[in-house]
């Protein structure tokens, strides 16, 4: 696929690498230039553009920016065209994001991204670490292989985003509408635990609205508060952390 990402920090600058290393024909753009684009993304075979030419001729554009930033986004992709699916691997983390009204008061990460943006959007990538996305994934059919949660309205932006969920090294799972995508949010059992497809699927089910945002505060406490005393957390010690606050 001829694939843009907008954004260059850690998951998005794992995905270029890997989607260019699985064959697909990868831009990625940032808010500083394409001189400010790590050397390996280049390296692996993406091309580093400036923000208004990563939309250009793209089937598939992947954001991977900040909520804060999001809005600004809108003006950039406002004559995307309608067949091109939309990704989105955002979360929402108000200490490190701001605070955002409509996302203290409930509403769904990936809708209040849609209406930002004026136009659908899968959800995916979102509940990964990228120590695990950049590192975890297997061949299809491998034993173990880990699972990624897809959420989405439309038909062509979830299928887009399965099957580059499967050219990233992990089994896609359809998580249903992007209503439904909270269950894949920060604080639910799915984010950030690494399950597989056959484990996924109950944990998205296990998900209670009400516990998700306490959940994900406190997470966010207890690895700030072993970062400050000292401790140096690998992916598999946030994995835990997450599957003892999380479940």
């Amino acid at each position: 696929m001829n694939i843009g990402i907008l954004g260059a920090g850690s998951i998005g600058s794992i995905l270029a690498r890997k989607l260019s290393t699985a064959g697909h024909n990868v831009k990625i753009a940032n808010s500083r230039g394409p001189h400010t684009i790590d050397p390996s993304i280049v390296a692996a075979g993406a091309r580093a553009v400036d923000a208004t030419d990563v939309i250009n001729d793209i089937e598939v554009l992947i954001i991977s920016v900040p909520l804060s930033s999001v809005s600004a986004v809108k003006a950039l992709i406002a004559d995307l065209p309608n067949e091109v699916a939309v990704i989105d691997t955002s979360n929402y983390y108000p200490l490190r994001d701001g605070h955002i009204q409509a996302l203290d008061e409930g509403q769904v990460e990936s809708v209040w991204v849609a209406e930002q943006l004026g136009r659908p959007v899968a959800k995916a990538w979102n509940a990964v670490l990228a120590g695990s996305l950049e590192a975890k994934g297997k061949a299809a059919g491998a034993p173990g292989r880990l699972a990624v949660a897809v959420a989405g309205d439309r038909d062509v932006d979830k299928r887009a985003a399965m099957a580059l969920v499967e050219a990233t090294g992990f089994d896609g799972v359809d998580a249903g509408s992007l209503a439904e995508s909270w269950r894949q949010q920060p604080g639910a059992p799915a984010y950030c635990t690494e399950l597989t497809r056959h484990h996924l699927p109950a944990a998205l089910q296990a998900a209670r609205k009400d516990l998700i945002s306490p959940r994900r505060d406190l997470a966010i406490t207890t690895i700030t508060e072993k970062i400050e005393n000292g401790a140096v957390l690998t992916t598999d010690d946030l994995v835990e952390i997450n599957r003892s606050i999380y479940n």
